[in-house]
Protein backbone atom coordinates (compact mmCIF):
# COMPACT_ATOMS: atom_id res chain seq x y z
CA UNK A 1 0.00 0.00 0.00
CA UNK A 2 1.20 3.43 -0.72
CA UNK A 3 0.38 6.82 0.61
CA UNK A 4 0.16 9.52 -2.02
CA UNK A 5 0.43 13.41 -0.64
CA UNK A 6 -0.34 15.07 -4.00
CA UNK A 7 -0.14 14.92 -7.91
CA UNK A 8 3.44 16.13 -8.16
CA UNK A 9 4.79 13.95 -5.63
CA UNK A 10 5.68 10.52 -6.37
CA UNK A 11 4.08 7.73 -3.91
CA UNK A 12 5.38 6.89 -0.92
CA UNK A 13 5.94 3.42 0.97
CA UNK A 14 4.48 2.99 4.84
CA UNK A 15 8.06 1.66 5.83
CA UNK A 16 9.46 5.17 4.79
CA UNK A 17 7.08 7.45 6.34
CA UNK A 18 7.55 5.34 9.33
CA UNK A 19 11.00 5.36 9.16
CA UNK A 20 10.94 9.07 9.42
CA UNK A 21 8.37 9.32 11.88
CA UNK A 22 10.86 7.99 14.32
CA UNK A 23 12.57 11.20 13.92
CA UNK A 24 9.52 13.20 13.87
CA UNK A 25 7.04 11.92 16.37
CA UNK A 26 8.60 13.32 19.82
CA UNK A 27 4.65 14.71 20.39
CA UNK A 28 3.24 11.81 19.93
CA UNK A 29 4.25 10.60 23.41
CA UNK A 30 1.19 12.94 24.69
CA UNK A 31 -0.75 9.71 23.04
CA UNK A 32 -3.64 8.27 25.32
CA UNK A 33 -2.92 11.53 27.45
CA UNK A 34 -4.59 13.99 24.88
CA UNK A 35 -7.18 12.36 23.35
CA UNK A 36 -9.64 14.92 22.70
CA UNK A 37 -10.55 15.66 19.42
CA UNK A 38 -11.45 13.09 16.46
CA UNK A 39 -9.48 13.12 13.06
CA UNK A 40 -10.22 15.91 10.99
CA UNK A 41 -7.04 16.05 8.53
CA UNK A 42 -7.21 18.64 5.72
CA UNK A 43 -5.00 17.17 3.75
CA UNK A 44 -4.87 14.11 1.00
CA UNK A 45 -5.28 10.71 2.55
CA UNK A 46 -6.74 11.86 6.35
CA UNK A 47 -10.62 11.27 6.53
CA UNK A 48 -12.58 13.89 7.95
CA UNK A 49 -14.27 12.61 10.97
CA UNK A 50 -17.24 14.60 13.68
CA UNK A 51 -15.53 15.62 16.44
CA UNK A 52 -16.75 13.57 20.01
CA UNK A 53 -15.77 16.59 21.78
CA UNK A 54 -17.41 19.54 19.54
CA UNK A 55 -20.09 21.53 21.88
CA UNK A 56 -23.05 20.38 22.53
CA UNK A 57 -26.38 22.02 23.63
CA UNK A 58 -26.96 22.07 27.34
CA UNK A 59 -30.31 20.08 28.74
CA UNK A 60 -31.69 23.64 29.54
CA UNK A 61 -30.28 27.18 29.13
CA UNK A 62 -26.62 27.85 30.90
CA UNK A 63 -26.04 30.15 33.30
CA UNK A 64 -22.07 29.80 32.60
CA UNK A 65 -19.95 28.72 29.97
CA UNK A 66 -17.08 27.11 31.62
CA UNK A 67 -14.99 26.44 35.01
CA UNK A 68 -11.87 28.02 36.36
CA UNK A 69 -10.94 25.97 40.21
CA UNK A 70 -8.90 27.27 42.31
CA UNK A 71 -7.79 24.01 44.43
CA UNK A 72 -6.32 24.59 47.78
CA UNK A 73 -4.65 21.12 47.96
CA UNK A 74 -4.77 20.10 52.13
CA UNK A 75 -7.51 21.93 53.59
CA UNK A 76 -7.46 25.60 54.26
CA UNK A 77 -8.11 26.89 57.61
CA UNK A 78 -11.72 28.15 57.18
CA UNK A 79 -11.40 29.91 61.13
CA UNK A 80 -8.39 31.69 59.91
CA UNK A 81 -9.18 33.19 56.65
CA UNK A 82 -12.87 33.34 55.58
CA UNK A 83 -14.99 32.61 58.49
CA UNK A 84 -14.61 35.20 61.73
CA UNK A 85 -16.10 33.39 64.75
CA UNK A 86 -17.06 35.85 67.84
CA UNK A 87 -17.52 32.72 70.18
CA UNK A 88 -13.72 31.02 69.08
CA UNK A 89 -11.82 34.16 69.46
CA UNK A 90 -13.71 34.95 73.22
CA UNK A 91 -13.30 31.71 74.64
CA UNK A 92 -9.96 30.82 73.17
CA UNK A 93 -8.00 27.80 75.65
CA UNK A 94 -11.48 26.86 77.20
CA UNK A 95 -12.59 23.06 76.12
CA UNK A 96 -14.47 22.80 72.64
CA UNK A 97 -17.80 21.52 72.49
CA UNK A 98 -16.59 18.05 70.71
CA UNK A 99 -13.47 17.71 72.82
CA UNK A 100 -10.04 19.30 72.94
CA UNK A 101 -9.23 23.05 73.39
CA UNK A 102 -10.36 26.01 70.95
CA UNK A 103 -7.66 27.65 69.88
CA UNK A 104 -8.82 31.55 68.20
CA UNK A 105 -7.45 32.73 65.37
CA UNK A 106 -4.09 34.55 65.48
CA UNK A 107 -5.20 36.74 62.87
CA UNK A 108 -7.46 39.83 62.69
CA UNK A 109 -10.43 39.76 60.92
CA UNK A 110 -12.28 42.93 59.24
CA UNK A 111 -15.57 43.60 57.40
CA UNK A 112 -15.22 44.25 53.55
CA UNK A 113 -17.52 45.72 50.64
CA UNK A 114 -21.08 46.50 50.98
CA UNK A 115 -21.76 43.25 52.45
CA UNK A 116 -19.92 43.30 55.27
CA UNK A 117 -18.14 39.88 55.10
CA UNK A 118 -15.21 38.98 57.33
CA UNK A 119 -12.07 38.27 55.45
CA UNK A 120 -9.00 37.99 57.51
CA UNK A 121 -5.54 39.97 57.42
CA UNK A 122 -3.98 37.30 55.39
CA UNK A 123 -6.27 38.17 51.74
CA UNK A 124 -6.38 41.57 51.85
CA UNK A 125 -6.39 42.17 48.27
CA UNK A 126 -9.18 38.86 47.36
CA UNK A 127 -11.37 41.35 50.65
CA UNK A 128 -11.68 43.56 47.74
CA UNK A 129 -13.66 41.10 45.85
CA UNK A 130 -16.41 40.09 48.29
CA UNK A 131 -18.95 41.80 46.80
CA UNK A 132 -18.30 39.31 44.07
CA UNK A 133 -18.40 36.48 45.73
CA UNK A 134 -21.26 34.06 46.27
CA UNK A 135 -19.91 32.03 50.09
CA UNK A 136 -21.31 28.63 50.45
CA UNK A 137 -20.39 28.11 54.13
CA UNK A 138 -22.20 24.47 54.75
CA UNK A 139 -19.97 21.87 53.21
CA UNK A 140 -19.29 18.60 54.14
CA UNK A 141 -18.10 15.21 52.93
CA UNK A 142 -17.44 11.85 53.68
CA UNK A 143 -13.71 11.00 54.71
CA UNK A 144 -11.20 12.92 56.40
CA UNK A 145 -8.45 11.52 54.60
CA UNK A 146 -6.54 13.66 52.45
CA UNK A 147 -6.32 11.42 49.51
CA UNK A 148 -10.25 9.74 49.14
CA UNK A 149 -12.17 13.76 50.30
CA UNK A 150 -9.04 14.65 47.12
CA UNK A 151 -10.91 12.49 44.19
CA UNK A 152 -14.37 12.15 45.70
CA UNK A 153 -14.18 16.49 44.92
CA UNK A 154 -12.64 15.75 41.84
CA UNK A 155 -15.25 12.30 41.08
CA UNK A 156 -18.16 12.28 43.00
CA UNK A 157 -16.78 9.52 44.74
CA UNK A 158 -14.26 8.26 47.17
CA UNK A 159 -14.75 4.63 46.63
CA UNK A 160 -11.64 2.69 46.02
CA UNK A 161 -13.46 -0.70 44.00
CA UNK A 162 -14.24 1.72 40.88
CA UNK A 163 -12.40 4.36 39.78
CA UNK A 164 -15.05 7.46 37.95
CA UNK A 165 -14.68 10.19 35.87
CA UNK A 166 -13.39 13.71 37.05
CA UNK A 167 -15.70 16.66 37.22
CA UNK A 168 -13.98 18.06 33.77
CA UNK A 169 -14.14 14.93 32.34
CA UNK A 170 -18.17 14.66 32.68
CA UNK A 171 -18.18 18.35 31.59
CA UNK A 172 -16.48 17.68 28.78
CA UNK A 173 -18.40 14.32 28.30
CA UNK A 174 -21.37 16.44 28.23
CA UNK A 175 -20.74 19.99 26.99
CA UNK A 176 -18.15 19.58 24.51
CA UNK A 177 -15.53 22.12 24.05
CA UNK A 178 -15.55 25.35 22.12
CA UNK A 179 -12.02 25.58 20.52
CA UNK A 180 -11.20 22.79 18.77
CA UNK A 181 -7.26 23.45 18.57
CA UNK A 182 -7.43 23.17 22.13
CA UNK A 183 -8.07 20.74 24.82
CA UNK A 184 -11.45 21.23 26.52
CA UNK A 185 -9.94 20.79 29.90
CA UNK A 186 -6.39 21.52 31.81
CA UNK A 187 -5.33 20.91 34.68
CA UNK A 188 -2.16 23.11 36.21
CA UNK A 189 0.03 22.05 38.23
CA UNK A 190 -2.20 19.14 39.59
CA UNK A 191 -2.16 17.23 42.65
CA UNK A 192 0.71 14.46 42.65
CA UNK A 193 0.19 13.29 46.20
CA UNK A 194 -3.40 12.74 46.80
CA UNK A 195 -4.69 10.21 43.88
CA UNK A 196 -2.59 12.13 41.17
CA UNK A 197 -3.94 11.03 37.74
CA UNK A 198 -7.55 9.48 38.82
CA UNK A 199 -8.56 13.23 39.68
CA UNK A 200 -8.35 14.47 35.97
CA UNK A 201 -8.70 11.17 34.72
CA UNK A 202 -11.91 9.94 32.15
CA UNK A 203 -12.08 6.73 34.00
CA UNK A 204 -14.37 4.54 31.81
CA UNK A 205 -15.23 7.65 29.68
CA UNK A 206 -13.12 7.67 26.52
CA UNK A 207 -10.29 8.75 26.50
CA UNK A 208 -10.20 11.97 25.20
CA UNK A 209 -11.97 13.57 27.61
CA UNK A 210 -9.56 13.51 30.31
CA UNK A 211 -7.85 16.38 31.42
CA UNK A 212 -4.79 17.49 29.59
CA UNK A 213 -1.53 18.78 32.40
CA UNK A 214 0.81 20.90 32.22
CA UNK A 215 2.87 22.90 34.51
CA UNK A 216 3.06 25.92 36.45
CA UNK A 217 5.46 27.13 33.57
CA UNK A 218 3.30 25.89 30.66
CA UNK A 219 5.31 23.08 30.30
CA UNK A 220 3.66 20.42 28.11
CA UNK A 221 5.92 17.55 27.20
CA UNK A 222 7.24 15.98 23.77
CA UNK A 223 5.10 18.98 21.75
CA UNK A 224 8.02 20.76 20.06
CA UNK A 225 7.66 19.68 16.39
CA UNK A 226 11.31 18.44 14.86
CA UNK A 227 9.82 17.24 11.29
CA UNK A 228 8.03 19.82 8.92
CA UNK A 229 4.06 20.08 9.11
CA UNK A 230 3.87 18.80 5.76
CA UNK A 231 5.66 15.54 6.53
CA UNK A 232 4.46 15.26 9.87
CA UNK A 233 0.74 15.76 8.54
CA UNK A 234 1.95 12.47 5.86
CA UNK A 235 3.06 10.92 8.88
CA UNK A 236 -0.23 11.22 10.88
CA UNK A 237 -2.23 10.47 7.81
CA UNK A 238 -0.81 6.92 7.12
CA UNK A 239 -0.39 5.88 10.84
CA UNK A 240 -4.49 7.34 11.51
CA UNK A 241 -5.06 4.39 8.58
CA UNK A 242 -3.65 2.03 9.94
CA UNK A 243 -4.86 3.00 13.43
CA UNK A 244 -8.46 3.26 11.70
CA UNK A 245 -8.38 -0.52 10.13
CA UNK A 246 -6.86 -2.33 13.45
CA UNK A 247 -9.75 -0.12 15.30
CA UNK A 248 -12.39 -1.81 12.74
CA UNK A 249 -11.08 -4.89 13.89
CA UNK A 250 -13.11 -7.37 16.27
CA UNK A 251 -11.04 -7.37 19.59
CA UNK A 252 -9.60 -4.06 19.01
CA UNK A 253 -8.37 -1.74 22.46
CA UNK A 254 -11.00 0.28 23.65
CA UNK A 255 -8.26 2.73 24.38
CA UNK A 256 -7.56 3.04 20.55
CA UNK A 257 -9.86 5.64 19.76
CA UNK A 258 -8.40 8.56 22.44
CA UNK A 259 -5.07 7.66 20.72
CA UNK A 260 -6.40 8.13 17.42
CA UNK A 261 -7.89 11.65 19.08
CA UNK A 262 -4.34 12.79 20.17
CA UNK A 263 -2.33 12.24 17.33
CA UNK A 264 -4.73 14.84 15.70
CA UNK A 265 -4.62 17.36 18.85
CA UNK A 266 -0.95 17.12 19.42
CA UNK A 267 -0.53 18.08 15.63
CA UNK A 268 -2.67 21.16 16.09
CA UNK A 269 -1.57 21.90 19.70
CA UNK A 270 1.82 22.72 18.06
CA UNK A 271 1.29 25.86 16.51
CA UNK A 272 -1.59 27.19 19.65
CA UNK A 273 -0.10 25.90 22.63
CA UNK A 274 3.22 27.05 22.87
CA UNK A 275 2.09 30.47 22.02
CA UNK A 276 -0.87 30.80 24.49
CA UNK A 277 1.04 29.40 27.45
CA UNK A 278 3.54 31.68 26.94
CA UNK A 279 3.02 34.87 29.63
CA UNK A 280 5.71 36.53 28.87
CA UNK A 281 3.76 38.01 25.58
CA UNK A 282 1.15 39.58 28.31
CA UNK A 283 1.97 43.29 28.85
CA UNK A 284 4.60 43.89 31.98
CA UNK A 285 1.57 45.53 34.08
CA UNK A 286 -0.91 42.56 33.87
CA UNK A 287 2.34 40.47 35.05
CA UNK A 288 3.04 43.09 37.86
CA UNK A 289 -0.70 42.85 38.78
CA UNK A 290 -0.59 38.69 38.96
CA UNK A 291 2.75 39.07 40.86
CA UNK A 292 4.52 36.63 38.24
CA UNK A 293 7.89 36.58 38.94
CA UNK A 294 10.50 33.48 38.27
CA UNK A 295 10.81 30.32 40.46
CA UNK A 296 8.50 28.38 42.95
CA UNK A 297 7.03 32.07 44.91
CA UNK A 298 5.38 32.65 41.81
CA UNK A 299 3.80 28.90 40.52
CA UNK A 300 0.60 30.28 41.57
CA UNK A 301 0.58 33.57 39.79
CA UNK A 302 1.76 32.00 36.64
CA UNK A 303 -1.29 29.28 37.10
CA UNK A 304 -3.97 32.21 37.12
CA UNK A 305 -2.55 33.92 34.41
CA UNK A 306 -2.41 30.80 32.32
CA UNK A 307 -6.06 29.87 33.40
CA UNK A 308 -7.33 33.39 32.16
CA UNK A 309 -5.88 33.14 28.69
CA UNK A 310 -6.73 29.43 28.51
CA UNK A 311 -10.21 30.61 29.67
CA UNK A 312 -10.20 33.27 27.08
CA UNK A 313 -9.17 31.11 24.30
CA UNK A 314 -12.37 28.61 24.85
CA UNK A 315 -10.94 25.86 27.20
CA UNK A 316 -14.18 24.64 29.14
CA UNK A 317 -12.65 23.79 32.01
CA UNK A 318 -9.46 24.56 34.03
CA UNK A 319 -8.06 23.64 37.02
CA UNK A 320 -4.93 25.40 38.95
CA UNK A 321 -3.42 23.92 42.32
CA UNK A 322 -1.66 25.50 45.10
CA UNK A 323 -0.03 22.87 47.82
CA UNK A 324 0.78 22.20 51.10
CA UNK A 325 -2.15 23.78 53.28
CA UNK A 326 -2.31 20.83 55.34
CA UNK A 327 -1.79 22.59 58.47
CA UNK A 328 -1.05 20.42 61.33
CA UNK A 329 1.88 21.95 62.86
CA UNK A 330 3.71 25.45 61.34
CA UNK A 331 -0.22 26.64 61.50
CA UNK A 332 0.72 30.13 61.58
CA UNK A 333 3.66 30.54 59.38
CA UNK A 334 1.98 28.12 57.10
CA UNK A 335 -1.09 30.01 56.63
CA UNK A 336 0.77 33.30 55.81
CA UNK A 337 3.68 31.76 53.39
CA UNK A 338 0.62 30.54 51.54
CA UNK A 339 -1.92 33.19 51.70
CA UNK A 340 0.95 35.54 50.06
CA UNK A 341 1.45 33.08 47.31
CA UNK A 342 -2.03 33.27 46.60
CA UNK A 343 -3.76 36.68 47.81
CA UNK A 344 -2.37 38.74 44.69
CA UNK A 345 -3.43 36.30 41.74
CA UNK A 346 -6.63 35.63 42.79
CA UNK A 347 -7.35 39.01 42.80
CA UNK A 348 -5.60 39.78 39.41
CA UNK A 349 -7.87 36.71 38.15
CA UNK A 350 -11.26 37.94 39.37
CA UNK A 351 -10.10 41.65 38.24
CA UNK A 352 -8.92 40.85 34.61
CA UNK A 353 -11.94 38.38 34.28
CA UNK A 354 -14.25 41.11 35.17
CA UNK A 355 -12.38 43.95 32.65
CA UNK A 356 -12.47 41.75 30.03
CA UNK A 357 -16.13 40.36 30.14
CA UNK A 358 -15.16 36.86 30.72
CA UNK A 359 -16.65 36.81 34.10
CA UNK A 360 -20.18 37.43 33.23
CA UNK A 361 -19.56 33.76 31.47
CA UNK A 362 -16.94 32.33 33.78
CA UNK A 363 -18.16 30.46 36.95
CA UNK A 364 -14.39 30.67 39.37
CA UNK A 365 -14.69 27.82 42.54
CA UNK A 366 -12.09 28.67 45.30
CA UNK A 367 -11.79 26.44 47.97
CA UNK A 368 -10.38 23.37 49.21
CA UNK A 369 -11.32 19.27 49.89
CA UNK A 370 -12.10 19.85 53.60
CA UNK A 371 -11.72 22.44 56.32
CA UNK A 372 -10.03 22.55 59.56
CA UNK A 373 -11.30 21.75 63.30
CA UNK A 374 -11.22 24.82 65.70
CA UNK A 375 -9.42 23.53 68.45
CA UNK A 376 -5.89 23.18 68.27
CA UNK A 377 -3.18 20.11 67.41
CA UNK A 378 -0.51 20.04 68.95
CA UNK A 379 1.32 23.63 69.66
CA UNK A 380 0.67 25.23 66.33
CA UNK A 381 -1.74 23.00 64.48
CA UNK A 382 -5.43 22.39 63.38
CA UNK A 383 -6.94 18.94 62.28
CA UNK A 384 -8.88 18.05 59.53
CA UNK A 385 -12.99 19.07 59.44
CA UNK A 386 -15.30 17.17 57.25
CA UNK A 387 -18.57 18.17 59.02
CA UNK A 388 -18.49 22.15 58.14
CA UNK A 389 -16.07 24.27 56.07
CA UNK A 390 -16.65 26.89 53.17
CA UNK A 391 -16.01 27.41 49.57
CA UNK A 392 -16.69 30.16 47.16
CA UNK A 393 -18.30 30.97 43.91
CA UNK A 394 -18.08 33.82 42.07
CA UNK A 395 -19.00 35.14 38.97
CA UNK A 396 -21.41 33.51 36.07
CA UNK A 397 -24.84 32.39 37.38
CA UNK A 398 -24.53 32.62 40.92
CA UNK A 399 -25.59 35.63 43.51
CA UNK A 400 -22.75 38.13 44.16
CA UNK A 401 -22.44 39.00 47.55
CA UNK A 402 -24.27 36.54 49.08
CA UNK A 403 -24.13 33.62 51.73
CA UNK A 404 -25.88 30.21 51.66
CA UNK A 405 -25.62 28.00 54.73
CA UNK A 406 -23.40 28.44 57.97
CA UNK A 407 -21.76 26.80 60.12
CA UNK A 408 -22.09 26.88 64.55
CA UNK A 409 -20.42 29.18 66.54
CA UNK A 410 -17.34 27.36 66.55
CA UNK A 411 -17.44 26.74 62.87
CA UNK A 412 -17.22 22.99 63.57
CA UNK A 413 -20.59 21.49 62.20
CA UNK A 414 -22.73 23.06 59.30
CA UNK A 415 -25.75 23.68 61.05
CA UNK A 416 -27.67 25.66 57.85
CA UNK A 417 -27.72 25.29 54.02
CA UNK A 418 -25.52 21.85 54.45
CA UNK A 419 -24.49 20.76 50.79
CA UNK A 420 -22.46 17.54 50.53
CA UNK A 421 -19.87 17.39 47.85
CA UNK A 422 -22.30 15.46 45.73
CA UNK A 423 -24.83 18.78 45.97
CA UNK A 424 -21.67 21.22 45.19
CA UNK A 425 -21.40 19.09 42.03
CA UNK A 426 -24.72 18.90 40.79
CA UNK A 427 -25.16 22.57 41.48
CA UNK A 428 -21.76 23.54 39.09
CA UNK A 429 -23.66 21.07 36.48
CA UNK A 430 -26.60 22.65 36.55
CA UNK A 431 -25.01 26.31 36.80
CA UNK A 432 -23.93 25.18 32.88
CA UNK A 433 -26.82 23.83 31.77
CA UNK A 434 -26.77 20.51 32.63
CA UNK A 435 -29.18 18.23 34.59
CA UNK A 436 -26.68 15.61 36.74
CA UNK A 437 -29.29 12.94 36.84
CA UNK A 438 -29.39 13.06 33.09
CA UNK A 439 -25.79 13.20 32.59
CA UNK A 440 -24.93 9.61 32.49
CA UNK A 441 -22.54 7.53 31.00
CA UNK A 442 -23.52 3.25 30.44
CA UNK A 443 -20.71 1.01 31.78
CA UNK A 444 -20.53 -2.18 33.34
CA UNK A 445 -24.55 -3.11 33.03
CA UNK A 446 -25.17 0.09 35.04
CA UNK A 447 -25.92 3.97 34.41
CA UNK A 448 -23.16 5.98 36.21
CA UNK A 449 -23.13 9.65 36.61
CA UNK A 450 -20.93 12.19 38.33
CA UNK A 451 -23.57 12.53 41.49
CA UNK A 452 -23.91 8.58 41.65
CA UNK A 453 -27.20 8.16 42.95
CA UNK A 454 -27.70 11.52 45.25
CA UNK A 455 -27.13 15.44 44.56
CA UNK A 456 -29.41 18.29 45.45
CA UNK A 457 -29.39 21.22 43.16
CA UNK A 458 -29.19 24.87 45.37
CA UNK A 459 -30.66 27.27 43.42
CA UNK A 460 -30.95 29.08 46.18
CA UNK A 461 -27.60 30.66 45.01
CA UNK A 462 -28.54 31.25 41.09
CA UNK A 463 -28.46 35.05 40.05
Amino acid sequence: MTLVTSTNESPVSRRQVLKSAGAGFGYLALAGLLGQQSARAQQAGAVNQPSPVQPKPPHFPAKAKRIIFLFMEGAMSQMDTFEYKARLQAEDGKPGPGGGTLVASKFQFAQHGQTGSWVSELYPNVARHVDKFCFLRGLHTDTPAHPQAVIQLHTGTALAQLTRPSMGAWLLYGLGTENQDLPGYITINPPANFGGTVNYGSAFLPAYYQGTKIGDRGQLPNLAASQPAQLQRRQIDLIQAMNRDLAAKPGAPEQLEGVIQSYELAFRMQSKVPDLLDISKEPQAVQEAYGVKPGPAGSFARQCLMARRLTEAGVRFVEVCQNGWDHHNNLHNGLIANAKATDQPIAALLNDLDQRGLLDETLVLFGSEFGRMPTAQGADGRDHNITGYPMILAGAGVKPGFSYGATDEYGLHAVEGRMHTNDLHATLLALLGLDHEQLTYRYGGRDFRLTDVAGRVVQEIFS
